[in-house]
């Protein structure tokens, strides 16, 4: 008998632990998807480096309470999985998003974004961002604007004076 108290004690530990240490930890209802659709949404998952599990409520809400995360208590009824991320904020969000438009079953109930408790609305904004690269892409072009603005003026008096010149 003590043993399974122990085994319980470890897995609150652990599931505690993830949700620590993941920059992004988002609760789903899976109920409704087939097991053909939670291994293409697992792959999709893994694909990016995000741990997806499900553990009793029971024990994932004695985890979050014991990291101060009371509000993600109330959201954990029925069946739930979770996706944590130890690296990339938006990649869970990201993925989740995208596979719930095309499988309804699938519903987001709340998350952990840098240990803050999300709704689900903060999680879908968070999904609409564009990925890291396309960011910087975005940063890396609006700095390069005023360099290019100027160098075509310049080309521009250059040219002028060229005709004048001539």
């Amino acid at each position: 008998m003590s043993s399974a108290v122990e085994q319980k004690k470890q897995l609150v530990e652990e599931i505690a632990e993830k949700l620590k240490n993941s920059v992004s930890t988002i609760v789903v209802d899976y109920r409704g998807l087939n097991v053909a659709e939670v291994t293409e949404l697992r792959k999709q998952l893994r694909e990016a480096g995000v741990e997806f599990k499900v553990y009793k409520n029971s024990l994932t809400r004695r985890a979050a309470e014991a990291v101060d995360l009371n509000g993600l208590t109330e959201v954990l009824t029925g069946p739930n999985a979770i996706a944590f991320s130890n690296e990339d904020v938006v990649a869970p969000a990201k993925i989740l998003n995208n596979f719930a438009k095309e499988h309804e079953a699938l519903e987001m109930k709340a998350g952990v974004i840098e240990g803050k408790v999300s709704s689900v609305e903060e999680i879908k904004a968070l999904a609409e961002l564009p990925s890291r690269e396309g960011l910087l892409s975005m940063l890396l072009s609006v700095l390069q604007a005023p360099i290019r603005n100027f160098a075509l003026v310049t080309k521009a008096v250059a040219d002028q004076k060229e005709e004048q010149s001539a």
